[in-house]
Parts: structure tokens; C-alpha cells; sequence
């Protein structure tokens, strides 16, 4: 972008689920170091200091949702997949999913060296992002923002350290209960292109769990790993889990 217009967000708001009361916040979100240095006229800050807070903020909420998710994990393996999930890497291809580098207000020579889709540009402003979703409304709101923006890569993440859920508790249910479990879409709910699934994850008659996702696979992934922690959790508790009922 090359103008203030704050109007022009109403895209963006739709896809991080957080309407701003004060738009100059997500504006100042957006406005690289190089575009303010060439632009003192406006009088507009850099995105450096919201970064700063949006970093934090953004551990901590997903921290937060991988400890609800695996209460049983241990503390290492929480901290690699954390990790994979907030690294330069992993926070661009957030970015890129959500066409962020179009919204960037970005210097000359900045845009000339192809900064819209620099992964470390990208990454950035994706953390002043959050902040200023945390300055403008509070934790409550940046936190559904980051849920909803994350819950792909934490699936991800999971996956790429070889967690898949699906064939885990497969193998554990059919060890332990002599039954596979099953996957049932319970919700389907938004428009075609933005659609989010609530998935329910059973075993026999019981259903240990319901998560919800971009799609009916990342649905059932979330699913399969809370019934995964579940099963888990019964059988150190009582030697078997729990019989279906």
C-alpha cells in the first residue's frame, strides 16, 4: 500500500476475525521501518514496537493452546513444537496465507528489492499484527485471532514431529479397546471458501472428543489428538481406559 486508508481493511479484519476500534493501530501494524523513514511527514510510527508485543503475546497464546491440547506432554516436546510453529518460517507462510505482503506500506527500495514477500518482513509484520490486535481490544481478542490464524500450523508442526494423531490412536484403540476409532462431522458452518468443520472423534458408542478446523483432515487431527490424550491419560490412570458405553 502506498497511502493511509484505513477503510481498506475490512479483508484483512474478516480473515484475523478481529474488527479494529481504532484502525491507525492496524495501520501502524502494516507500516515497515523503510516507508516511515521516507515518510516523516505523516508523522506515522513503524511497526517495530508493536513486533516487540506481538511476539509475546503470541508465545503465550500458543503455549496456552498446546498445553490444552496435550496435557500429558512433556515440556520439551512442548517447547520444539512451539517452535515450529512461531519460527520465520512457519509465521510467513501464516502471512502468505492470509496476503499480507499486499497491505504492507513499504519504502521504495524496499519494494524494489521484493520486500512484500521477504519471509522476514512477512513474519514480522504478522507479530505487529497480533499486538495491535492486543492493544486495541486485550488478550480475549488476540487470542481468538492467533487460535484461528494458527490452528493449521500447530496441526503441522504436530505432524512434521511425526505426530499424526489418526494413526496413533488407531494403534492405541485397537491395543487397548479392540475397536478403530471413528470421525463424524458434526458442524459445518461459514461460507464455501472459508468453511470450518467440527469433527467428533469416537470409539465404539463413546465419543472422547470434538475439535473444529479449516478442514474436515485438520478437524479430525485435532480430534484424534485430544482422544489421543485421553486414551493415554486412562490407561496410565487404570491400567485400561474407560469401556465405551
Amino acid at each position: 500500500m502506498s497511502e493511509s486508508d484505513p477503510l481498506a481493511y475490512g479483508a484483512l479484519e474478516q480473515q484475523i476475525v478481529h474488527q479494529f476500534r481504532e484502525p491507525r493501530l492496524c495501520e501502524q501494524a502494516l507500516t515497515h521501518k523503510s516507508w516511515a523513514n521516507e515518510n516523516q511527514v505523516h508523522g506515522r510510527s513503524h511497526n517495530e514496537r508493536l513486533e516487540f508485543l506481538g511476539d509475546a503475546v503470541l508465545s503465550l497464546v500458543v503455549s496456552d493452546l498446546l498445553m490444552k491440547r496435550h496435557p500429558n506432554s512433556p515440556e520439551g516436546e512442548l517447547s520444539k513444537t512451539r517452535a515450529a510453529v512461531v519460527n520465520e518460517a512457519g509465521l510467513a507462510r501464516v502471512a502468505e496465507s492470509l496476503s499480507l505482503g499486499q497491505w504492507i506500506f513499504l519504502g521504495k527500495g524496499e519494494e524494489q528489492a521484493g520486500g512484500r514477500s521477504k519471509p522476514s518482513i512477512l513474519a514480522d509484520t504478522l507479530e505487529a499484527l497480533i499486538g495491535s490486535v492486543y492493544v486495541d481490544a486485550g488478550f480475549d481478542a488476540a487470542y481468538r485471532s492467533v487460535e484461528a490464524l494458527f490452528v493449521e500450523r500447530l496441526l503441522e508442526a504436530q505432524n512434521v514431529a511425526g505426530r499424526d494423531y489418526k494413526s496413533r490412536l488407531q494403534e492405541l484403540s485397537q491395543a487397548h479397546l479392540k475397536l478403530a476409532p471413528t470421525y463424524i462431522v458434526v458442524a459445518q458452518t461459514g461460507p464455501e471458501h472459508e468453511t470450518t468443520f467440527e469433527v467428533a472423534a469416537h470409539i465404539g458408542s463413546r465419543e472422547y472428543a470434538r475439535a473444529t478446523g479449516r478442514s474436515k483432515k485438520a478437524a479430525e487431527q485435532a480430534a484424534a489428538a485430544q482422544a489421543f490424550e485421553l486414551v493415554e491419560a486412562e490407561i496410565k490412570t487404570n491400567n485400561s481406559p474407560a469401556e465405551p458405553v
